[in-house]
């Protein structure tokens, strides 16, 4: 799978990038064939912004947007919206089945 974290209009920490990566290694194991992954991190006008985007095989993106005080709560707030999309989907149809998930 490949994946990019990209800041727009700010800097983020070597820190923060480490944890990115790590939530689209979760995510990525609960979906079925997953292509690519892509962070985007923000600043809007009152909070700082994370956007997840996971793209799997059979043409499905799930996408989770948040927003926080910090940028590592937006990442949470948006981690949480992409594994809500992929909990309602039945196996087979962008979810891993349950016996492999990890």
């Amino acid at each position: 799978m490949q994946t990019a974290i990209t800041a727009r209009h700010c800097e983020i920490s070597d820190e923060l990038r480490v944890r990115a990566t790590e939530v689209l290694n979760r995510l990525a194991g609960l979906a079925d064939r997953p292509v690519d992954a892509a962070v985007v991190f923000d600043v809007g006008p009152n909070l700082l912004q994370a956007e997840i985007r996971l793209h799997v095989s059979r043409g499905a993106t799930f996408v989770g947007t948040g927003e926080g005080k910090d940028h590592r709560t937006a990442l949470d707030r948006a981690e949480e919206k992409v594994r809500r999309q992929l909990d309602k989907l039945e196996p087979g149809k962008g979810r891993r089945p349950l016996k492999d998930a990890v």
